[in-house]
């Protein structure tokens, strides 16, 4: 199973990095320093995922 988490626009909570953190099977990954809507993130994340996964390779 796969998940991507958006956080809040001021960004996940020390506390709630640290969690995050701290489970084997979480990776933490940025979109970089620009404040992105939810739905815009939620579109480069999925993006960036199937890039990732070769879906647009020919």
């Amino acid at each position: 199973a796969w998940a991507i988490l958006i956080g809040p626009e001021g960004g996940f909570t020390p506390e709630e990095r640290d969690r995050l953190r701290g489970l084997p099977y979480a990776t933490a990954v940025s979109l970089g320093p620009r404040v992105l809507r939810a739905d815009t993130a939620a579109t480069v994340a999925l993006t960036l995922w199937q890039a990732a996964l070769g879906d647009w390779e020919r």
